[in-house]
């Protein structure tokens, strides 16, 4: 099969990583070609802890997703999160020679490009930078500025900064599977693309996507992220908590969670009693669905005031008309809108990714595949830019601008680069 116009994208999360291969229809929508998952055994909230056991779950989902599709997976767009992803807001501006000549895209990706060379503090780097608003000779609040005359261009940007080393150990991770890295993005932005609409962002809402190991947080309005945030708390501790709370093995405090958890105990009856088997001939153990839901609701209740928490230091909760939307695994836990709108009072719906889905795609309808479908849009939306940029350089054909976009290195070219350096370094020893 040709590979020209499918995408593929590889969510590396803490419980599962999934692989998914995505073409888009005539009608724009994305066609799942195949997927795969498998358990993932070297993560720990969002981060490789375990690069054998991370590879091996890499090449299981790639192989699965590769069987279904019929495609010879070589490339993949990556996510990344982890409690190590900062936000910051910063101010950049460009001066202009002329009032003659008007603005253009090349002026905003001047002033991008210069946001990527702000001092980091040591290990970290920018891998994001998300223009939000501009200012064009002390003129505020414009959204694009392209085609104005103006001397002085200002830009109100949002920095995404994350770990080098984290960055380095999911890349080298991804190369030891045999795979090239045509891109990484953040997770919740990822996801957000996947299950929010543009009203949505236009009128202010908040993504909060409760993962295996962290929940991840995105704070949109007027159709621009202005606030992102990982919280280091997800699914993987609630069961915990109920391995601990009821004396059980970690299989069955999951499976319990799954089938009979609830986010709300005053919503179960208490005569209802759930049987586990007991181990090795022991006798079965009794628990009630009620105090089971007593334990999800205290860790859920503290996932969520961490996520009111940074609602609040965000300095847009009043602005926020579309409420929260919950996504990832977590969102399928039984009561958690009601929950979230009890402690929030903010209006709270389920994210799912069906909107860019093409018809036949129903396994992946679900919360839990949110960031996996996000990475394949964002695939498409990074290829389409980079086919204008490559038909912009043909038609100027201005080899020196296309020389001096190469200098200008992206976060994840300057992570490669320091995993050849490290490969050769190893030849040498």
């Amino acid at each position: 099969m040709e590979n020209n116009d499918i995408i593929v994208g590889l969510d590396i999360g803490t419980t599962k990583i999934c692989t998914i291969v995505g073409r888009k229809n005539e009608f724009g929508k994305i066609d799942i070609l195949g997927y795969g998952k498998s358990e993932s055994l070297g993560v720990t909230r969002g981060v490789v802890t375990n690069i054998v056991n991370t590879i091996a779950s890499i090449r299981s989902s790639i192989e699965e997703a590769s069987t279904k599709s019929d495609v010879d997976i070589s490339a993949v767009y990556v996510g990344i999160a982890g409690q190590h992803i900062k936000s910051l807001q910063h101010r950049g501006m460009r001066t202009r020679n002329t009032l003659d000549d008007e603005i253009s895209q090349k002026d905003i990706d001047a002033i991008v490009e210069d946001m990527y060379r702000l001092a980091m503090p040591p290990g970290e780097e920018i891998i994001h930078v998300i223009p939000q608003e501009f200012i064009v000779d002390n003129e505020q609040g414009i959204k694009n500025p392209i085609g104005m005359s103006g001397i002085r261009l200002e830009a109100n940007c949002h920095i995404i900064t994350g770990q080098v080393t984290a960055a380095k150990n999911i890349y080298k991770c991804v190369m030891r599977a045999n795979l090239s890295t045509q891109g990484l993005f953040l997770e919740p932005l990822a996801s957000s693309d996947a299950v929010l609409t543009e009203d949505e962002k236009e009128a202010g809402v908040v993504l909060v996507d409760i993962g295996g190991g962290t929940t991840d947080i995105a704070i949109f309005q007027d159709g621009v992220i202005r606030h992102t945030a990982v919280i280091p708390f997800g699914g993987n501790v609630i069961t915990d908590d109920i391995k601990e709370g009821c004396t059980i093995i970690r299989s069955h405090a999951e499976l319990l969670k799954i089938k009979f958890g609830s986010a709300l105990a005053s919503e179960n009856l208490e005569n209802e009693i759930v049987s586990i088997p007991g181990l090795r001939g022991r006798e079965p153990k009794e628990i009630s669905v009620r105090n089971l839901a007593s334990i999800i609701q205290a860790r859920m209740e503290e996932i969520i005031e961490n996520v009111y928490y940074e609602i609040r230091n965000s300095g847009y909760e009043k602005k926020l008309i579309a409420g929260i939307v919950i996504t990832g695994g977590g969102a399928q836990l039984r009561h958690t809108v009601q929950l979230v709108e009890y402690i929030t009072g903010m209006d709270t719906r389920i994210g799912y990714p069906n909107e860019h889905l093409a018809k036949g795609s129903d396994e992946l309808k679900s919360p839990m595949y949110a960031t996996g479908v996000g990475l394949v849009i964002k695939g498409f939306q990074d290829l389409e830019k980079k086919m204008k940029e490559d038909n912009t350089v043909i038609q100027a054909g201005k080899g020196k601008e296309r020389k001096e976009k190469l200098q200008q290195k992206s976060f994840f070219e300057k992570i490669l680069d320091m995993l050849k350096e490290d490969d050769q370094d190893t030849e040498l020893k």
